[in-house]
């Protein structure tokens, strides 16, 4: 491995530590089915509601934000742990980790802010209904999810500039599936080490729990004006259209609360268990978002549905004659 810092141009891609040899390329292809799924997943979703003039609302337009920044995550991370275990490639460039670093960081945050957005959508709808069709438009959307995209842009790439002052004298090794802040500046020394550490950790939070405390608030309150609904149908009712956005943002947010809770009170995993739940709340999420758009979203599950009886009586029609 290299060692002195004016030699060090990639890092070596450590992935699973543990893992034996034998068992190389099983991972790769669950990895890459986790890819395909992701990449299916999203495109579809995004394309069908491009597509379907029915859907072009506001929380749909959401959620078509939402499904980019999956893609283009899976897109960035999955690719080089598959080609390190299918390959034998491990070797990622100086430069090139950095810009991984900072995309990782960078989409993470964009989601925290578009389930703010997500979040403020069915507050609006639910708790000043009379309001949402004013306050809430899909140009208004377009305007809030654009935000969402630029604001974490200038603080994660201050984060990525910082951690490059910083001199790197220790082994180039990543110790997990692609390139992280944590990775990165633990193969770093110097005095300024901590302080890099702590200012991004500061600004990671930011991203974090600013759009979560929001979150909170919304559902809350949403819960709240559930409960006081005097019939069983209109909890129901109202409560199913914000399903799919309450199970979305559990999964985004509850495992990272459990590790970050699980290091706090000292309870340590081994390396192979903390890349495994990093990589769980990082990639299961954008693989399984999809599925709950369709099947716990009802204009889209009964659009998709009478999409499929249309081109089944078509196909049916095709075949008598």
């Amino acid at each position: 491995m290299i060692s002195n810092f004016t030699r060090m141009r990639s890092f070596f891609i450590l992935g699973f530590p543990g893992l034996s040899p034998q068992y190389y390329g099983l991972v790769s292809a669950l990895l890459f089915f986790i890819y395909l799924a992701i990449a299916v997943g999203n495109i579809f979703i995004s394309a069908f509601v491009i597509c379907q003039k029915s859907l072009h609302k506001p929380k749909y337009l959401v959620f078509c934000h939402l499904a980019l920044n999956d893609l283009t995550f899976g897109t960035l991370t999955l690719p080089k742990i598959i080609a390190k275990y299918w390959f034998g490639d491990s070797i990622i460039s100086f430069h090139g980790c950095f810009a991984q670093m900072f995309f990782v960081h960078y989409l993470g945050s964009v989601t925290s802010f578009i389930l703010l957005v997500m979040a403020l959508d069915r507050y609006i709808a639910i708790c000043i209904p009379l309001r949402y069709p004013v306050l809430i438009t899909n140009r208004t959307v377009s305007v809030l999810c654009g935000f969402a995209w630029l604001i974490p842009l200038p603080l994660m790439a201050a984060i990525m500039f910082h951690v490059l002052t910083l001199p790197f004298c220790k082994l180039n090794v990543i110790a997990q599936c692609y390139c992280d802040h944590i990775s990165i500046t633990s193969q770093a020394c110097g005095e300024d080490v901590k302080i890099v550490t702590v200012t991004s950790l500061c600004l990671a939070m930011f991203c974090l729990l600013l759009p979560l405390a929001f979150i909170l608030f919304s559902y809350i309150s949403i819960i709240a004006v559930i409960l006081k609904m005097s019939t069983v149908g209109g909890r129901k009712s109202t409560l199913s259209t914000c399903t799919p956005q309450i199970f979305i943002t559990c999964l985004f947010y509850l495992p990272r609360c459990f590790v970050y809770i699980a290091n706090a009170v000292g309870f340590i995993f081994s390396i192979d268990i903390r890349i495994i739940l990093i990589l769980l709340y990082s990639l299961f999420p954008a693989a399984v978002n999809p599925i709950i758009y369709c099947f716990k979203t009802q204009d889209i599950k009964q659009t998709l549905i009478k999409k499929l009886r249309t081109t089944r009586i078509g196909i049916e029609v095709k075949l008598s004659i």
